[in-house]
C-alpha cells in the first residue's frame, strides 16, 4: 500500500522566490498540514491500494494521480465540485488500454506522462516512454528525442522548458536532463556523479528556476529502502545531495515528489503511514 502525503512549503525562501506570481491556491482539504506531513484526501485518493503521484490541473480544480489496478497503472482524476473533491475516476485524457502514470503539467499547461503504449505498430519493446499531451487536447506526442529503447520514468519541467527524467539507457537508473532550445529538445545528458550514484536515482522534481532538485535514491546511508534527497545549484553547479530527513523519509520507500501549482505544499508518496509536509524542510 502506498499513500500520497503533503506538507507546507511556503516557509521555504527558495520556493517562494519561484512562485511569486503563482496561481491561486487549490481547494485543499482541512485541516491543512504545517510541518507534520498528512495523508492527502484519505478515502478518496489514498486508499488501501498502490496510489502515487500528485498533479493539479492549471486551474487547481482537478487532481491527477496514479493507481495500480489489474496489473496496469491508471491515471485517475478527482474534481473539486465547489464543495468537496469527488470520487476519483480514470481520466478520459488517457487510453486505458495501456499503463499510464507520472502526470506533470508544464507552465504552459501541457500534460506530460509516461506510458507503455507502442511507439508504432511494429514496436514490441515492453518499456515506458515519455509523452506530451498538448493543452488543446490533441493526441499524445511521443518525445522521440528524449526517449530511448529502455524505460524512461517520471517527468519534471522547469519554467524554461528544460526536462528532467530518469532512464535505464546506460544500464543504471540515473537522472537525465534535456535542454529546450528554440522549441526543440537537445540530446539528454546524464546529471553526473554529483547527483547520480551506483544506486538507482529516479523521480526528479526540478525547481521552476532550476535552483534545486529533489529526487529519490536508494544510495547507502539513507533512512529506509529509498529516500528523498535534495541538491541545490550554486554558481551553475550541483552541490552534493542531502537526505531530506525523517519528517519525510521512513524505513520504507519515499518517491514521486511534486509541488502544488501555487508552491504552497510539497507532495510525495510513501509506503509508510506518513502525511503531507512543509517546505521548511527544503531550506538551504
Amino acid at each position: 500500500m502506498t499513500r500520497i502525503y503533503f506538507l507546507l512549503a511556503s516557509a521555504c525562501c527558495c520556493i517562494l522566490s519561484c512562485f511569486n506570481n503563482g496561481p491561486t491556491s487549490a481547494f485543499y482539504p482541512v485541516p491543512e498540514p504545517d510541518t507534520i506531513a498528512q495523508v492527502f484526501l484519505p478515502g478518496i485518493v489514498s486508499i488501501d491500494t498502490l496510489d502515487f503521484n500528485a498533479a493539479f490541473s492549471p486551474d487547481n480544480k482537478t487532481f491527477y494521480f496514479s493507481r495500480s489496478h489489474n496489473r496496469k497503472y491508471l491515471i485517475l482524476e478527482s474534481k473539486y465540485n465547489g464543495e468537496a473533491w469527488t470520487a476519483p475516476v480514470p481520466s478520459p485524457l488517457f487510453d486505458t488500454s495501456y499503463s499510464n502514470a507520472d502526470p506533470f503539467f508544464s507552465q504552459e499547461g501541457d500534460l506530460y506522462f509516461i506510458s507503455n503504449r507502442p511507439k508504432d505498430p511494429t514496436d514490441t519493446t515492453d518499456d515506458y516512454d515519455i509523452y506530451r499531451l498538448p493543452k488543446n487536447g490533441q493526441s499524445p506526442e511521443r518525445l522521440d528525442k528524449i526517449n530511448s529503447d529502455s524505460t524512461e520514468y517520471y517527468v519534471s519541467l522547469s519554467n524554461n522548458g528544460n526536462i528532467y527524467f530518469a532512464s535505464y539507457r546506460d544500464g543504471n537508473l540515473d537522472l537525465y536532463m534535456s535542454r529546450k532550445t528554440a522549441g526543440q529538445y537537445e540530446k539528454p545528458v546524464n546529471l553526473g556523479p554529483t547527483i547520480n550514484s551506483a544506486s538507482d536515482e529516479h523521480d526528479p522534481l526540478i525547481a521552476p528556476d532550476e535552483s534545486w532538485l529533489v529526487f529519490t535514491s536508494g544510495r547507502p546511508g539513507g533512512l529506509g529502502e529509498a529516500d528523498l534527497y535534495i541538491a541545490f545549484k550554486k554558481n551553475g553547479q550541483w552541490q552534493l545531495p542531502r537526505n531530506m530527513g525523517e519528517r519525510i523519509n521512513t524505513k520504507t520507500y519515499e518517491y514521486c515528489p511534486n509541488l502544488s501549482p501555487d508552491g504552497k505544499y510539497f507532495f510525495f508518496s510513501s509506503e509508510s503511514d506518513v502525511k503531507w509536509i512543509s517546505s521548511k524542510i527544503l531550506k538551504k
